[in-house]
C-alpha cells in the first residue's frame, strides 16, 4: 500500500512545482532553492561527526514553538549543530532568526523515497524531531532504514484528525508505529496517537506554555493601550471568511446608529471600541485591508504607524496588524481578543500566547485543534465560550466596559498560563536521553 502512496507522490511532483510557482506570486520565497524540495543540494554534504540535530517545523506556528525547544537544547548541548527544515515560506523566514554559525536550513524533502534518502545522506542527522502533527510515511520509513531516530514532539491530534487518519490506517498505522517516540501534549492526544500504533512515551504538556512573551513588545502595547481614548478589541489570528462576518456585524451596527444621526454612528463605531484585526496568514494582509475598505471603514495599518497608533479619526477606522513577530505587542494593546479560527470550522488558533500576555479571550465553538487547552482556559475563567461572532461582539463589548469582570479574567489568564508550564524541560530531557542511548553524550 505504501508503494501506491509513493507512486501518487511521484506523480504529484509537477503539481507541487505548479503550486510553488503560484504561491511565489505573493511569497517569492517559495521559489528559493526548489531543487532542495526533491533532495538535490548544491553545498558539500555533512559529515556524520557533525552530529546534526534535525528539527522539522513546517510553518510559522510550529517554528515559533520549535524556537523554545531549540533554545533549551542549546543549553544542554552547547556544541549542537542545528538542521532546521520547513514546508512553508513563513516557517522558513521565521526560522532564519534561530540559526547560529554552523547551523543549516532547508526545505522539507518531498515524501518520495529518493528525495528523503538523498536528504538523509546529505545531512546525516543524528536525530530527527518532528513538531506537533507532521507525519510523512516515506520520511519515517527512510529514517528507520538509515538508523536515524525520529520522534514526534509536542504531539497533538484532534478527534477530527483521528477520524480521518483511521480511514487511512493502512498507510498511517505503519508510519506511527515506526516512530522512535511520541511525546504528547495531553492525555486525549496520547490516546488517539496510541490508537494509531504510536509509541507514546510521555505526556509532557504543551511547549507553548513555556514561552515568555517579548516583554519589550508587551510593555509597548500596554503603554499604547493606556494612552488610547477607547478600549481595543483584537481579532487575533483571524482566518479567511471570519473577518468578513465581523465587518458585516460592524456595518449593521453602524447602519442602525445612522438611523438617529451620523454623529451617533461615529460614536458607536469609532469611539466606543477600536477594532484591531490581525490575520493569521501574512499573505492575506492586503486582501483583508481591501475587505475592510469594501465594508465602508478606513484602514490604519500597523506597518505605517509612527511611534504608536494614530489619533481618533472621525471616519470609522479599523486597525490592521500587518506585521510579523509582534503578537505580544498586539496582545498588550488589546483589552480583549477574539480567537481566530474558532468562528469557522477550522479548529481554532492557540490561545496560550494570549493567556501569557494576560489578555482575556472570547472564543467561538470550533476549538477542536486545541480542545483541552480551550476547555481548561474556559474552566479557569481565562476564556469565554460563545456560539458565534454576533455573541462574541456583544460579550467583548460588555467585557471591555466592565473593569471588574475584565480584571478577573486577566488574573485568571495569568494563573492559567503559569500553572501549565514544564513541557520544555521534559522534552529536552527526553531528547538528550535518546541521544545518549545512541552513544552521543555531547554534540
Amino acid at each position: 500500500m505504501r508503494l501506491l502512496y509513493t507512486c501518487l507522490m511521484w506523480l504529484l511532483q509537477p503539481l507541487l512545482r505548479w503550486k510553488l510557482r503560484r504561491r511565489a506570486r505573493v511569497e517569492p520565497l517559495y521559489l528559493e532553492n526548489v531543487p532542495a524540495r526533491f533532495g538535490h543540494y548544491q553545498d558539500a554534504p555533512c559529515r556524520a561527526s557533525d552530529g546534526m540535530v534535525w528539527v522539522h517545523a513546517v510553518s510559522l506556528g510550529e517554528t515559533r514553538t520549535a524556537a523554545l525547544l531549540i533554545a533549551g537544547l542549546r543549553e544542554r548541548l552547547p556544541g549542537m549543530r542545528l538542521l532546521l527544515t520547513h514546508g512553508t515560506a513563513t516557517g522558513l523566514e521565521q526560522g532564519r532568526a534561530l540559526l547560529r554559525k554552523g547551523d543549516l536550513q532547508t526545505w522539507q524533502p518531498w515524501d518520495t523515497p529518493g528525495a528523503v534518502r538523498r536528504f538523509l545522506q546529505h545531512f546525516k542527522p543524528r536525530i530527527g524531531i518532528l513538531m506537533e502533527t507532521e507525519m510523512w510515511p516515506n520520511l519515517v520509513v527512510q529514517c528507520k532504514l538509515a538508523g536515524v531516530p525520529l520522534v514526534l514532539a509536542n504531539a497533538r491530534m484532534s478527534e477530527k484528525s483521528a477520524q480521518l487518519t483511521h480511514k487511512l490506517a493502512w498507510l498511517a498505522r505503519p508510519a506511527y508505529a515506526s516512530l522512535t517516540a511520541v511525546w504528547a501534549q495531553t492525555g486525549q492526544d496520547a490516546r488517539r496517537l496510541a490508537d494509531l500504533g504510536a509509541r507514546v512515551q510521555g505526556i509532557f504538556g504543551n511547549l507553548k506554555f513555556d514561552a515568555t512573551p517579548n516583554l519589550a513588545q508587551l510593555e509597548t502595547g500596554r503603554a499604547w493601550r493606556a494612552g488610547a481614548k477607547r478600549p481595543v478589541v483584537m481579532f487575533a489570528s483571524s482566518r479567511e471568511g471570519e473577518e468578513q462576518k465581523l465587518l458585516e456585524i460592524l456595518k449593521v451596527k453602524m447602519a442602525f446608529a445612522q438611523v438617529d444621526s451620523a454623529q451617533a454612528a461615529i460614536n458607536n463605531i469609532a469611539n466606543s471600541i477600536q477594532w484591531l484585526i490581525v490575520p493569521r496568514h501574512p499573505q492575506r494582509f492586503d486582501a483583508v485591508a481591501s475587505l475592510v475598505q469594501a465594508h465602508g471603514f478606513a484602514v490604519s495599518r500597523r506597518s505605517s504607524w509612527q511611534g504608536g497608533p494614530p489619533p481618533i479619526a472621525h471616519t470609522p477606522t479599523v486597525w490592521l496588524g500587518d506585521t510579523l513577530g509582534e503578537m505580544a505587542l498586539y496582545y498588550g494593546l488589546a483589552d480583549a481578543a477574539l480567537l481566530g479560527g474558532s468562528f469557522a470550522p477550522l479548529g481554532g488558533q492557540n490561545l496560550i500566547e494570549a493567556a501569557a500576555c494576560a489578555c482575556p479571550v472570547v472564543m467561538g465553538p470550533h476549538t477542536f485543534n486545541f480542545s483541552e487547552a480551550a476547555e481548561l482556559a474556559q474552566a479557569s475563567g481565562a476564556a469565554w465560550r460563545v456560539t458565534g461572532l454576533p455573541e462574541a461582539f456583544e460579550v467583548a463589548q460588555n467585557l471591555v466596559s466592565d473593569s471588574k469582570k475584565r480584571g478577573a479574567m486577566v488574573n485568571a489568564a495569568v494563573s492559567f498560563s503559569s500553572a501549565h508550564r514544564g513541557a520544555l524541560g521534559k522534552t529536552v530531557n527526553a531528547v538528550v536521553a535518546l541521544l545518549g542511548q545512541q552513544g552521543v553524550d555531547a554534540l
